[in-house]
């Protein structure tokens, strides 16, 4: 499985991205080498389009696949229905429960079979849940130290309007299918979709 294993903090600081919005508290010091130039037009969509995929965790293919999907929708603008599928990935609604401290956790989690939605074992990161589903942790991991140290992290993360997170039980559900303004990622999805539509 391809991942990118880069330093974070660095990409963050390359991205001009707070580490917080992919579940990392710590903070760089240092300043990007690429500070204070000029970007061009195209430079500014491309970035864009890195700090989304970035944030989500996502390769190009699956990203490209998720925009031609949202395209498709007839609703809403399809920059808007782009970043609200990545928003509705199973390993994402994860990391926004408190159930993981980064994404990519959340991925892993999701990976080694420990979700159920709707009762069913799901082990698809990228899986796209639908409004009044509801997820949970598999009993027999309950009780793990693993999730006792993620949640003790994740304590104070607020838990999006559109979720509902029950962290005694350690499931959740899905409200409500979110709106962008619900969705609080530094990403202006307008230009991403200019990028793809050259």
């Amino acid at each position: 499985m391809a991942r990118d294993m880069g330093p974070v903090l660095k990409k963050c600081r390359s991205l001009g991205l707070d580490p917080v919005y992919i579940g990392v508290d710590k903070k760089s010091n240092r300043k990007a080498l690429n500070a204070g130039k000029k970007v061009s037009e195209y430079g500014m969509q491309l970035k864009e389009k890195q700090k989304a995929k970035f944030i989500y965790g996502v390769l190009e293919k699956p990203f490209r696949n998720n925009f031609e999907k949202a395209k498709k929708l007839k609703y809403g603008t399809t920059g808007e229905n782009m970043i609200i599928r990545l928003e509705l990935r199973l390993d994402n609604v994860m990391f926004r429960l408190g159930y993981a401290r980064t994404r990519q956790e959340a991925r892993q989690i999701v990976d080694h079979k420990h979700v159920l939605v709707n009762g069913k074992c799901v082990n698809i990161p990228s899986y796209i849940v639908k409004a009044g589903d509801t997820i949970e942790i598999k009993e027999k991991y309950k009780s793990a130290q693993r999730y006792k140290d993620i949640l003790e992290v994740t304590e104070g993360r607020l838990v999006p309007a559109w979720l509902e997170a029950n962290h005694e039980n350690l499931s959740g559900s899905v409200v409500s299918v979110p709106t962008r303004d619900q969705i609080d990622v530094p990403v202006n999805e307008v230009l991403i979709v200019e990028l793809y539509s050259k």
